[in-house]
């Protein structure tokens, strides 16, 4: 977004012409002759009505959203999430300001730094729109702020551009910019707490061996792992899921060799659910911990099986219909015409072949589930 658009879009005609439209078809609005800056109207409706859902409180204000810094922002739901509070807080990358508006909330100050200009003013228009008046937002890298800075902060916040100037996604925090693993000795002399936001393809063993003794919290929301956060100081070392809606499972890491992987199922007949894990336990490699107690078997990236209901799982449960061993004539018999909806856990196959293999096409007039557990590959019907 140049200054010039921005300019143009906080004016008064052209937010009231915003909120006018706000409900028609952006085609519509930049085919209108008769608007001025039809174009630049559209562009704008049309990212706030992507935004409804992803960022409510932007919606609610018609806040101004660059392309780059809207795509690359956090949820709302997932930037409350962060477990960080008191007194001050430094973000080091503020972008749109969604984790900024979080922090705000849960801190008396924030300091947010944002090296580009006009992505600078763009926030600071809209954070008094969301009347995040603690927030103060300065133009700077974080390289730079953090070698002149004499201020000494609860907490530091980090989400680094995962973007290279060719738009190549990156996942190495090196990688990243700025370069926290760099930046590292510098921010433990100006605040007590650190937060990194990684990848959602961050591995988190990577984090246990860049940092000593931090925290690592994989995040999930609908089904979909949003991002990886690492905490350094605080409180002893701990693995978190958090698949939010849902439910959180979190183990010190001191722990975790207590727990194995459970035997390979016996008879098949005797399970009455299947969990399906949720994907920030896979992710976070929790699977064995989380359900050690509350299933009876179950794989690291698969599904658990339990002769009772388990309670608070991070998951979805089902109830048991069947539970076939992939190759049986009794399974070829029962699947074969049917329309199903299949959901794959650490099975070797695809959809598409999973249908080639046992004539079947993908609906939703029953639920399948394919899995590996231990070395048999199974077959559940649920319901």
């Amino acid at each position: 977004m140049t200054a010039e658009e921005f300019n143009i879009l906080t004016s008064p005609s052209i937010r009231e012409a915003i909120e006018q439209h706000i409900g028609s078809n952006p085609i519509d609005i930049a085919l209108d002759k008769r608007l001025e800056h039809a174009s630049l109207i559209a562009t704008q409706v049309k990212r706030l009505q992507r935004a409804r859902a992803k960022l409510p409180s932007y919606y609610a204000v018609r806040a101004t959203l660059p392309p780059r810094a809207y795509e690359q922002s956090s949820s709302e739901q997932c930037a409350a999430n962060k477990r960080l509070t008191g007194a001050s807080v430094l973000d080091l990358t503020c972008g749109l300001g969604v984790d900024t508006l979080a922090l705000s909330r849960k801190f008396t100050r924030v300091v947010s730094l944002e090296r580009d200009p006009i992505l600078a003013e763009v926030t600071r228009h809209n954070l008094r729109l969301l009347g995040a008046d603690n927030v103060e937002v300065i133009c700077s890298s974080a390289e730079e702020y953090l070698a002149q800075t004499t201020e000494h902060f609860d907490s530091i916040f980090a989400d680094p551009d995962r973007r290279s100037e060719r738009g190549e996604k990156m996942v190495l925090l090196e990688d990243c910019s700025p370069n926290m693993v760099a930046l590292y000795p510098r921010l433990r002399e100006v605040a007590d707490n650190i937060c990194i936001k990684c990848s959602p393809l961050f591995d988190t063993a990577e984090a246990l061996r860049k940092f000593n003794n931090c925290s690592v919290e994989t995040v999930s929301l609908g089904g979909e792992c949003k991002e990886v956060n690492i905490y350094i100081g605080g409180s002893a070392p701990t693995l978190s899921a958090v698949a939010i809606g849902i439910g959180e499972f979190s183990i010190e890491q001191c722990r975790l060799q207590e727990f194995s992987f459970a035997q390979e199922p016996m008879s098949l007949d005797s399970y009455r659910y299947i969990t399906l894990p949720d994907v920030a336990l896979v992710h976070s490699r929790l699977t064995a911990a989380a359900f050690a107690g509350k299933a009876d078997v179950w794989s690291n990236s698969g599904v658990a099986l339990s002769r009772e209901k388990p309670e608070g799982a991070v998951g979805r449960t089902y109830s048991i219909e069947a539970v076939y061993e992939v190759g049986s004539k009794e399974l070829k018999k029962s699947l074969k015409g049917q329309r199903i909806e299949i959901f794959r856990r650490d099975f070797p196959l695809s959809n598409s072949e999973i249908c080639r293999k046992f004539s079947v096409k993908e609906g939703a007039d029953a639920r399948w589930c394919f899995t590996r557990i231990g070395n048999r590959l199974l077959a559940i019907k649920m319901r």
